[in-house]
């Protein structure tokens, strides 16, 4: 969230923001709405003043022993007022907190701007594996050689849901204990279990609500949410907290479950593992005081990209542009890796630097050790990495002309020391 101050005093740059965003946010009537809150506001408090002027007198007057009668009269006047103006304020005041959150970050300055075609490769490692055999893709492969069921997974729900089996689902054991064990052992992040059901303010709180919401798998008795991301519940830990100052930077890491409706999205890239509605992901998430937002930022990025050069997967690191960051960041890397046999680079890891924007969300702050000001912290987050397109390019970089697929050096001792996976 925007500090109101600061749009009041520079819609200009507010304007700016959105339009390198393309969004259709009507800034203007919110600041008319902003003003006539304000103003409401105002004479509510000048009210409450009188009101508390006229208390003040009538036990003067009872302690004198004289007749408040008039002073009565005009309490009651007052509190009418009130009454009658509190009505308009509350009505506002939703609208105003309503719109407050429609409105999203300002694109940090290094972000290009436009859309997907300005994004800029900014990083590629690692060079695309050429064979001397005809590729099978992904689903091939995990077909041959019985590793993931599709069409059991669509009898149990539904479509673009998955179900790992035998060393299928070990492959996902692997990679998962693999990240886990990188990021708090070499990158010093604190592991963290959290539940993957949360609630309204939760999402409020990240930005994932109320835009998003349609992509959402919402518990309609409950109102709660299935999370999208572990972003979501890492992220809240800290809520309505104030941090000491010397106990940032703090790092957390964990893995969840993933569930996304993608609204609007059927029909693209929706074979295979390249886009389903429930996957597994490893997420980092960091909170950090603002003046070293952006250098924890590429420390983040060198942590996602570490999994991929552990398991020796060429990679690429676009800088997306304003129209491709997410309703939150002020500024993103998207990590890609090169699926051989589709042909496709498919995004692992998208990394962001927040700034205050989630922790105004979700009053998260910190309190500096020598002035005891309280100021808000930097939220950052990234994955590290996604398992669906990271399994779709693992199977399709390390099959063999035989069928088998070829377990990477790092994970074998998650797997039993097996060095591959046959029918």
């Amino acid at each position: 969230m925007l500090d109101p101050k600061f749009i009041r005093e520079n819609p200009d740059k507010v304007k700016e923001g959105l339009k390198k965003r393309n969004d259709s946010f009507d800034l203007d009537s919110f600041l008319i709405l902003d003003k006539k809150r304000k103003e409401l506001l105002g004479k509510l408090e000048e009210l409450y003043a009188q009101q508390n002027k006229i208390d003040d007198e009538m036990k003067t007057l009872l302690k004198a022993k004289k007749d408040p009668k008039a002073k009565i009269q005009e309490a009651k006047t007052i509190k009418q007022k009130i009454t009658s103006i509190d009505v308009d304020f509350s009505s506002s005041d939703k609208e105003w907190k309503e719109q407050l959150l429609r409105i999203p970050n300002i694109p940090h300055k290094d972000t290009p701007i436009g859309g997907e075609s300005q994004n800029k490769i900014i990083k590629e490692s690692g060079k695309l594996l050429e064979f001397d055999f005809e590729p099978l893709s992904h689903t091939e492969i995990a077909q041959h050689l019985g590793i993931i069921d599709f069409k059991r997974a669509a009898k149990i729900t539904g479509s673009n849901f998955v179900m790992f089996k035998g060393l299928g689902a070990r492959l996902q054991r692997a990679l998962i204990d693999f990240m886990l064990d990188l990021h708090t052992k070499e990158n010093n992040y604190c592991e963290i279990w959290p539940p993957s059901v949360v609630n309204r303010e939760s999402m409020i709180s990240t930005g994932q609500l109320p835009k998003l919401e349609e992509d959402m798998y919402n518990i309609g008795i409950d109102d709660f949410f299935l999370i999208p991301t572990a972003e979501v519940p890492l992220t809240n830990i800290h809520r309505d907290e104030i941090l000491e100052e010397d106990k940032l930077p703090i790092y957390y890491t964990g893995y969840t479950p993933c569930f996304r409706r993608e609204a609007g999205s059927y029909g693209k890239d929706t074979k295979g593992l390249v886009r389903v509605h429930q996957f597994d992901k490893v997420e980092l998430v960091k909170f950090v005081k603002p003046q070293g937002s952006y250098e924890e930022l590429e420390k983040l990025l060198l942590d996602a990209c570490r999994v991929l050069e552990l398991l020796k997967i060429p990679y690429r690191v676009n800088l997306l542009a304003s129209s491709e960051i997410s309703f939150a960041a002020a500024k993103c890397y998207d990590i890609e890796i090169y699926a051989p046999a589709s042909k496709m680079w498919l995004e692992v890891s998208s990394c962001s630097n927040f700034e205050d924007f989630q922790a105004r969300r979700a009053n998260i702050r910190y309190k500096d050790k020598k002035t005891s000001k309280q100021s808000y912290v930097h939220t950052l987050n990234g994955s590290g990495v996604a398992l669906p397109r990271l399994v779709v390019v693992i199977l399709e970089q390390y099959q063999q002309k035989d069928g088998s697929v070829i377990v990477p050096e790092v994970l074998r001792r998650y797997f039993n020391d097996r060095e591959s996976i046959s029918a």
